[in-house]
């Protein structure tokens, strides 16, 4: 296994049978974690690039079988933050050091493209030197022009599996995996830094589907690849699948970061929720972003994809100091900036 990880280290890539035996097999896990800190430092050092993530709407209207706000579960307390409601966020973010917000939010028919861009414009203006990201979801290709026009960097459009017949379980007939990458390849052409990314132990998947996640991410060559283990909602149809794998998870983080020395891996939120030292976990095997939460204390729980959400009552200055904290713990720091990828 040393010797796989050590052609992964200087190829970025193995056989498929190679990747299914870093996947599967046993093996002494230090040896893939050391060599994924080490290429991460090459790139980046020990900086952990911090993003205030505003939760923007709850309302969606998509009916994926696997996530808590869809539009079929009538048990939501839904709610929509207004433009001064984010700008608010935004400010108390940049006080305390932020150089990246991230809007994140179901597929919200109220959140057309008029909102959206003027909720852009007002962020961009304010604050210029912020980098703005969105993950609102599907759009057209205008859409997504209109958006990097009002001012937006960068998009997160995860494509969760890139399997045809494992998408298909996962989602309504109405939706369909093409359209999803579509999305991801006009996002690249228009300019954004984009980032995808998938779950890992979502149901019905195998292990041939992860390899053809990482194959997919080798075709799209994302700049932020965004996995987190499958966690389960007790108002969908899913709520008799149990959570995902976290040591795979890790395990994955550590794959994506000899795969790609120079993409933006979060520690995600579901990390720090299915194992409380699941993000410095993260951490230490490749990941070099964390997202903590800029939303409004009163909605945090309510954007709730999975059961359990790690969301705290804290004022974002005292989760933020935690944060620092549990960061320097695992041996890196926060650091102020925009964060914006390093090419290769």
């Amino acid at each position: 296994m040393k010797q796989l990880i050590q052609t992964l280290t200087e190829t970025k890539n193995l056989q498929d049978a190679e990747l299914f035996s870093l996947l599967t097999e046993e093996f002494d896990e230090s040896i893939l974690f050391a060599a994924a800190d080490g290429i991460r430092r090459q790139v980046y050092g020990d900086a952990v690039y911090i993003r205030g993530l505003i939760e923007v709407t709850n309302y969606c209207k998509n009916n994926c079988y696997y996530c808590g706000i869809r539009a079929g579960n009538k048990k939501v307390l839904r709610y929509r933050l207004t433009k001064e409601q984010i700008l608010d966020c935004c400010r108390i973010g940049y006080e305390l050091g932020f150089r990246t917000f991230v809007m994140q939010g179901g597929e919200d028919p109220v959140w057309d493209d008029r909102m959206i861009c003027s909720t852009v414009e007002a962020i961009r203006k304010e604050f210029e030197d912020c980098a703005i990201t969105l993950s609102l979801g599907e759009k057209s290709k205008q859409s997504y022009q209109d958006y990097f026009k009002a001012g937006a960097n960068r998009y997160l459009l995860r494509h969760e599996t890139a399997t045809d017949a494992h998408y298909a379980k996962l989602h309504p007939e109405e939706m369909r995996l093409s359209t999803r990458k579509r999305c991801l390849f006009d996002l690249k052409e228009i300019g954004y830094q984009v980032g995808a990314g998938f779950m890992v132990g979502s149901p019905y998947q195998e292990m041939e589907h992860l390899i053809s996640d990482l194959r997919f991410l080798q075709e799209l060559t994302p700049d932020m690849i965004g996995i987190g283990p499958y966690l389960t909602h007790k108002d969908t149809p899913f709520r008799e699948f149990p959570n995902g794998n976290l040591p795979l998870t890790v395990r994955l983080i550590g794959i994506l970061r000899l795969m790609f020395p120079h993409a933006l891996i979060p520690a995600t939120t579901a990390l720090g929720t299915i194992h409380p030292k699941g993000r410095e976990m993260g951490l230490k095997a490749g990941a070099n972003v964390v997202m903590p939460n800029l939303s409004p204390q009163d909605v945090r729980k309510l954007y709730a994809l999975y059961e359990n959400k790690l969301a705290t009552d804290e004022e974002a200055a005292e989760s933020l100091n935690k944060l620092k904290e549990q960061v320097t713990a695992a041996g890196y720091r926060v650091v102020i900036g925009r964060g914006d990828v390093k090419k290769g």
